[in-house]
């Protein structure tokens, strides 16, 4: 199936979830935000949210600093 992400059409496997979309990018879960088709999905339900053929999903990493 194909997904949009960050403006980039990706090819991944049917029944990927967030995490193992993540895993599958090397992203580590602790300091990014998902949002998936315009709505922010909870941490808790990356491993159940199933991802579908034509979804967008922006992945926004959190980077600290001073």
């Amino acid at each position: 199936m194909k997904i949009v992400l960050n403006g980039d059409i990706l090819e991944t496997e049917s029944g990927c979830t967030v995490d193992s979309l993540l895993l599958k990018l090397g992203i580590s879960r602790d300091r990014v935000a998902i949002e998936l088709n315009a709505e922010i999905i909870p941490k808790a339900s990356y491993d159940i949210q199933l991802l579908s053929d034509g979804d967008k999903i922006e992945i926004v990493h959190f980077v600290g600093g001073g």
